[in-house]
This record gives C-alpha cells, sequence and structure tokens, in this order.
C-alpha cells in the first residue's frame, strides 16, 4: 500500500532525528487552540485511573514511522481500535515510562533494550475516567516483535510526516450519557485512527511543529 504524499504542510518542518525530536519535547506545550473540543477535563473529584501509553517513533534511514496496535475484536474494551501500546500504571511501576515500556513489551514483544526515550506528550484524560501519559520513544531496526495474540490483532507503521499535517485531522462528535462529546480523528493509509489516539498524535503534531 502507498504512504500518503507529503505535503507543503509537513516538508521542511525540521529534520525528523532523534535528537531533533527530543529537542521540541522538551519545550513547554503550546497553549490550547479555542477549537480544542476533543479535549476532555476529567470533573473535579472524579474518579481517576492513571495509565501510560508509547509512541513508538520507528527511524527507517531517516524515514521516521509511527508503530501502532490494532486490538482484536473480541475485548470487552475498545475492541478493533487503533491505538498505542499500553496500559494502566501498576503498584511495581517505578514511572510512566517504566508503566509504557513494559506493557509494551507485554503486548507486542519490542524490548525496552530497543527504545530510547525522547519525552513525553501532555496528559489525555478520557471519559471512562483515565488518565493517559504518551510517552515518546526512539527505536531502531533490527527488532523483533511478538504481539499478544489475545489483545493484538496487528502491529503496523506509518509515516511520522503524514501525522504532522494539520489539514489530516478531522473534528467530529457524538453522543454519551446525555451529552454531545467532541473527538479527534485520523483517517489514514485504509484506516480509522479515532479518539485518544487520534488525540495523542494532535499533540504530539502540535508539539512538533511548535
Amino acid at each position: 500500500m502507498a504512504h500518503p504524499p507529503l505535503t507543503a504542510h509537513t516538508r521542511g518542518i525540521f529534520p525528523l532525528s532523534r535528537d531533533g525530536i527530543a529537542e521540541r519535547l522538551r519545550l513547554p506545550p503550546p497553549a490550547p487552540e479555542q477549537n480544542d473540543l476533543h479535549v476532555i477535563a476529567l470533573r473535579e473529584g472524579a474518579r481517576v485511573t492513571e495509565a501510560a501509553v508509547l509512541v513508538p517513533l520507528v527511524n527507517h534511514d531517516g524515514a521516521v514511522t509511527v508503530m501502532f496496535t490494532q486490538r482484536t475484536a473480541h475485548l470487552n474494551d475498545h475492541a478493533g481500535q487503533i491505538c498505542f501500546p499500553g496500559g494502566r500504571v501498576e503498584t511495581g511501576d517505578s514511572g510512566r515510562e517504566d508503566t509504557a515500556l513494559r506493557e509494551t513489551e507485554e503486548e507486542v514483544g519490542l524490548q525496552r533494550a530497543r527504545v530510547s526515550l525522547l519525552g513525553r506528550l501532555p496528559d489525555y484524560e478520557i471519559p471512562s475516567g483515565f488518565r493517559i501519559t504518551p510517552v515518546v520513544g526512539w527505536v531502531e531496526p533490527p527488532f523483533t516483535l511478538k504481539p499478544d495474540a489475545f489483545e493484538v490483532e496487528e502491529v503496523f507503521e506509518a509515516p511520522l510526516e503524514y501525522f504532522l499535517d494539520p489539514s489530516n485531522y478531522q473534528r467530529r462528535q457524538y453522543h454519551f450519557r446525555g451529552r454531545h462529546r467532541h473527538y479527534m480523528a485520523i483517517p489514514c493509509e485504509g484506516r480509522y485512527i479515532w479518539g485518544a489516539t487520534a488525540g495523542m498524535l494532535y499533540s504530539l503534531c502540535r508539539m512538533l511543529r511548535g
């Protein structure tokens, strides 16, 4: 399948290198946009479940891709959705980075020794009460994967440049528990990435574009 073409929005932003991305992630996040309707703030006093995901950036001789998983169809939560590897924080985890690396190793078999941590994106909250910390990691091939067959239907990659074009994102809404909820979506290579994953990708877009 052919990758989406680059556009004027993504050509020449800055070198998409490990050091360049890490430098951008060390900067303060951009101020919220007026139309950031996809961002959900949990109400004060709400029960919060802390979680973390890994946003794996894979370097293929300078062509950087983003690694995703597609969940299996039989799962009770988020069946069939495209997401980043990750999960709940456990008491034995030393921090959010440890959670993201542990969950990634459990879900797809990517060993933590193959991942160089670059930084974090802003925490992302969802209506079910999860507060997710996205941890960005740099992965240099070669590496081997061993996806958990119960949780993971497929592991795939897509070009990072595509997700750095704000015009590729869509803002949508749905009715949930008597309220209209807004969410972010981004079609890519015949797939449909939406919800928290698309929202975190948009945060990555804004931070790397500056």
